[in-house]
């Protein structure tokens, strides 16, 4: 039996939601370029990051554990390995690999290749779990990655080895989160949604505070005005808000058209980087870019 469909109020109020966080999130990459002008580094940024997020995530897992009309069930052992397994590859590893990877590229190529993320879940469920991937699917993906290789080729003309060096990082924080996606599965079941985010990310906001700890003088924290005002921005704007606003969309929308709206986060991000960054806008964008989108929108029909 399928579900009620929304009212065309609720609808709107999902469509608004599922854009604004789509936005919100792709925002983070402009506002991280932005910081990287007052000679900030990825470990020191992220560090800023996470320190402002911290207490965010803790309210929305105190909310997810003490404030749900439905009893929770108490961790195992077994949970809190995958709390902590989750925590590194979901949004530690992720995160870090994407903070360094924008040093050397631009915003654009860096969300194009985020975007692979459905494909590489497709290819890890492949790898992992032997899941047939369909003619269709496997079409899809030629379509995204040809897509990302025309803008990667287009920059590395330019740019030389660090483009490559910025793609590599990047695409390795794209395969980190399809971990975690593709293992988070059963413990969503679980713990539910909000609560596993909460624990998970309190988990990497702990271990980007650790790594600046031992990899960073503590003279290291003294940075430039501006950037502690851009980490507060990307803490509040770009990484809590965006996961309120998604869960609030998929509530009434459903996870589906949700995910379609979001496709509205790579043009978004082309956007802002034009007019905020300076970055180039030329035909080799916009044909890698509709490559991308039209094989991710492909794998997303085929995935539901």
């Amino acid at each position: 039996m399928s579900p009620p469909s929304p009212s065309p109020a609720a609808r709107r109020v999902g469509l608004l939601l599922a854009a604004g966080g789509a936005i919100a999130f792709s925002g983070k990459a402009i506002i991280v370029k932005l910081a990287y002008r007052y000679g900030v580094d990825a470990v020191t940024l992220i560090m800023y990051r996470m320190l402002f997020a911290l207490p965010l995530f803790l309210a929305m897992l105190w909310w997810a554990t003490f404030r749900q009309r439905q009893p929770v069930a108490p961790l195992t052992r077994a949970d809190w390995r995958g709390i902590v397994w989750l925590g590194f590859t979901g949004y530690y590893a992720a995160s870090f690999l994407d903070f360094w990877g924008l040093q050397y590229i631009s915003a654009s190529l860096e969300r194009l290749i985020l975007y692979l993320n459905p494909t590489l879940v497709l290819l890890l469920g492949w790898a992992l779990y032997r899941r047939p991937i369909t003619g269709r699917q496997a079409g899809a993906m030629a379509l995204s990655y040809a897509g990302v290789l025309l803008v990667f080729g287009h920059e590395v003309r330019f740019d030389g080895w660090s483009t490559v060096t910025g793609a590599a990082l990047v695409l390795g924080s794209a395969v980190s989160y399809a971990v975690y996606l593709v293992y988070s599965g059963q413990m969503v079941q679980r713990l539910g949604s909000l609560r596993l985010v909460g624990w998970a990310t309190t988990v990497a906001c702990l271990l980007c505070l650790l790594q600046f700890v031992l990899l960073r003088p503590l003279s290291a924290a003294w940075v430039a005005p501006p950037v502690i005002a851009l980490s507060v921005a990307n803490a509040v704007l770009c990484t809590a808000a965006p996961v309120v606003m998604v869960m609030m969309a998929i509530e009434r929308i459903g996870p589906g058209l949700t995910a379609q709206t979001g496709m509205i986060g790579p043009l978004s991000t082309i956007a802002l980087g034009v007019l905020v960054l300076g970055e180039p806008f030329n035909g080799w964008i916009v044909v890698g870019t509709a490559l991308v989108l039209a094989g991710v929108l492909w794998v997303s029909r085929q995935g539901r």
